[in-house]
Order: C-alpha cells, then sequence, then structure tokens
C-alpha cells in the first residue's frame, strides 16, 4: 500500500489495514537478567512507501514519580545474537546498524524512542532509511535511557537492557 496515495482523512486506515495483515519481519524482545520483565515484539512491515514498524514492549522500568523521565532508546544494531557477557549481556549486538557510515542521528537504525506509560510502550512509525530485507539477522535494542540524537557514536542511550534478533516471518511464526 502506498501511503502517499492516501489523503489525509484515510492515511490512518491505510495504516491500520496494514498492521492487520501478518508482518514480513519481526523481532521476539526479551530483557536480560537483570530485566527479565521485559518482553514484546518489534514488527516490520513493507509498504511502497517504506518499512512500517511496529512495537509493543512490556514489562518496562516504570518511573518512581509522577515526573519521571522514562524514555528509553531503541535502535537496530548490526549485531546477529543477542548474546554477550557479564558486563554487557547484549555485547554481541554490536554498534547501531549504520551501512552509509553517517554520524549519529542519522544511522540507518536510529529509531524513534520508547515512551513508558505504566511498564508498557506501544509505538509505530514509517521509515525509509532502511528495507527489510536489509535488516534481517540484525538486533533491536533497548536501552535504559533516551537517545539525546547528538552524542557520538549512540547517542549516550545508556546500557542495553533488552534484544531482540529480526527474523522473517513465515506463516506460522507471525
Amino acid at each position: 500500500m502506498n501511503f502517499q496515495t492516501c489523503c489525509p482523512a484515510e492515511q490512518l486506515q491505510c495504516f491500520l489495514r496494514t498492521m492487520q495483515k501478518a508482518p514480513s519481519a519481526a523481532a521476539e524482545i526479551a530483557g536480560s537478567a537483570e530485566h527479565p520483565a521485559i518482553s514484546g515484539r518489534v514488527s516490520f512491515y513493507e509498504t511502497a512507501s517504506g518499512v512500517l514498524v511496529s512495537a509493543l514492549i512490556c514489562g518496562l522500568p516504570a518511573a518512581d514519580c509522577a515526573c519521571g523521565r522514562r524514555i528509553f532508546a531503541m535502535h537496530i544494531h548490526s549485531g546477529s545474537a543477542c548474546t554477550g557477557n557479564a558486563e554487557d549481556p547484549f555485547a554481541d549486538t554490536l554498534s547501531h546498524y549504520n551501512p552509509g557510515g553517517c554520524a549519529h542521528p542519522d544511522h540507518a537504525g536510529d529509531l524513534p524512542p520508547l515512551f513508558e506509560n505504566g511498564g508498557h510502550a506501544f509505538s509505530v512509525f514509517l521509515t525509509d532509511r532502511f528495507s527489510i530485507r536489509e535488516v534481517l539477522g540484525k538486533t533491536v535494542v533497548i536501552h535504559t535511557d533516551p537517545d539525546d540524537f547528538k552524542t557520538q557514536p549512540s547517542g549516550n542511550a545508556g546500557r542495553k537492557i533488552a534484544c531482540g534478533k529480526i527474523e522473517k516471518c513465515c506463516a506460522r511464526r507471525c
């Protein structure tokens, strides 16, 4: 579906129809040992206008007070495994996916942040920074802090607390 051909009143309906179909790819998100409650899914839908990405995440650390800032960075990383070591449980995710060698925040893997709401987050956006084929096998990483969209090379996003590998969906898995 080409969202550019939808009039403004129909754009939301175009998005919703696309999201009712099975995604082309998805990453099943799981938290680190320190954050085992985090789970969710980031789904990728190929469209004529780019990739429609939806993220539904549960178990995020909730804000301690009404004015607490619970915004989490979310990126696609170039590594292909959600494994690591004691210091960084997702060290094997490597750095942000950045095939163009761009400065931050223009990496193809720089995604909008997740805004926590009672431990949950939901986000949907359209991007032309990558195709699904280009990110298959890469990882989606959620960080403890918001991305400041200026600090090099990764936006001062904090520790990696959750991860999922982007895999092609087939009829029985998605």
